[in-house]
């Protein structure tokens, strides 16, 4: 008997050096909560789409072309964007991805982000600034699933390969990475305290 494993579909995690994890953290969470403060825009946009929670998504897109802290923070991640890449075996020659958008978010208890996908970008990811004990996961869809016309359920606890959702777990000082066309979600927070995040987009030019 021979198995082949086909179309594989990576998601890539790691955390940061632990060393500058902590003042990184600290500092990002500063000027995200003051951004919630700053950011009247976003907050507009937040409650008519990102209801009891704040997104600068479609306010302060670029926050790593605004805030030194954000720029320090991309430093961080390129060498986790460079190891996913030789991971996924792309031909990157001639052109480099580059971070094209970076915005924060804070989920309170409750605040859900749908299922949905980055267009017109190639790596997408999340950075963990603050995870409350119990705050929820980002879940990923298999994308073959509109497919499995009469596909079966899976078992209970078959492996990660074979279901047709995954959880990855929030952790503070974690990034995550994955191809943009890979649609994900947050379900509801569960936890009190606040789920707060930056997210970012790398294309390639």
């Amino acid at each position: 008997m021979s198995i082949t494993s086909l179309f594989a579909t990576q998601v890539y995690r790691s955390a940061l050096r632990a060393r500058a994890v902590q003042a990184l953290n600290a500092q990002l969470l500063r000027e995200i909560r003051q951004l919630r403060l700053d950011d009247a825009a976003g907050r507009r946009w937040s409650a008519r789409n990102y209801p009891g929670g704040f997104t600068s998504y479609a306010s302060a897109s670029r926050l790593h072309r605004l805030s030194p802290t954000f720029a320090a923070l991309e430093r961080h991640l390129a060498p986790h964007l460079r190891a996913f890449c030789r991971v996924l075996e792309l031909d990157l020659e001639g052109r480099e991805l580059a971070m094209t958008d970076c915005w924060a978010s804070i989920m309170p208890r409750g605040v859900a982000h749908g299922l949905h996908l980055h267009p017109l970008s190639s790596i997408s990811g999340t950075y963990y600034v603050q995870v409350p004990k119990g705050a929820a996961g980002l879940k990923f869809e298999d994308p073959r699933l509109p497919l499995l016309m009469a596909a079966p359920p899976r078992r209970a606890g078959s492996r990660e390969a074979n279901r047709p959702w995954v959880i990855v777990e929030a952790r503070a000082g974690q990034v995550v990475l994955f191809e943009s066309w890979l649609r994900h979600e947050v379900p509801a927070n569960p936890a009190r305290g606040e789920r707060v995040s930056v997210s970012f987009n790398y294309s390639w030019f």
